[in-house]
């Protein structure tokens, strides 16, 4: 028994936590308005939830593809879970940038880790187009919480893309 789709957080975003299993690359959807505490809800094609970046990660992907959220739909961006991020003194974890598409270099990125304090964040050029194993990696992780119908969609495409293998 696979017991993946009971470990997803009850939140209504992707959490690091999401992402501890490793990487993972999304097609950015739709960007929308937030709140005033998380502004920005950007929309991923395969995961049933919103991804909230922290003003960190908006600062990169502003100093990659620009301010002007509405041209992010259909690019792509790869998550990971960072376990050394800090809230406080406490060190929590938080969702990173370790691709964009988009992009034709490698970019690094002036942050603020801290009153007074920068780093550089380094990004990676994605290909713009995902791979095969890429489309059928994110099928198979959309699978996990996806309703019957998009279940049996899912694994006609999955086979399709395998070949005839699934």
């Amino acid at each position: 028994m696979d017991i993946s789709d009971t470990l997803a957080p009850n939140s209504d975003q992707l959490d690091a936590v999401d992402l501890v299993g490793g990487p993972r690359t999304f097609t950015i959807a739709k960007v929308s308005k937030g709140n005033d505490e998380q502004p920005v809800n950007i929309h991923l094609a395969e995961f049933p939830r919103v991804w909230r970046p922290g003003k960190s990660m908006r600062r990169v992907l502003a100093a990659c593809w620009g301010t002007d959220a509405s041209q992010y739909v259909g690019r792509r961006v790869t998550l990971y879970c960072d376990p050394d991020v800090t809230f406080g003194k406490d060190k929590v974890g938080g969702t990173r940038i370790s691709h964009l598409s988009h992009i034709d270099k490698p970019r690094s990125i002036p942050l603020l880790v801290s009153r007074g304090k920068s780093q550089t964040f380094r990004v990676q050029p994605l290909s713009n187009e995902p791979t095969t194993e890429e489309r059928i990696a994110n099928l198979r992780a959309e699978w996990k919480t996806a309703d019957p119908d998009r279940k049996a969609q899912i694994e006609a495409e999955v086979k399709a893309l395998s070949g005839g293998e699934s």
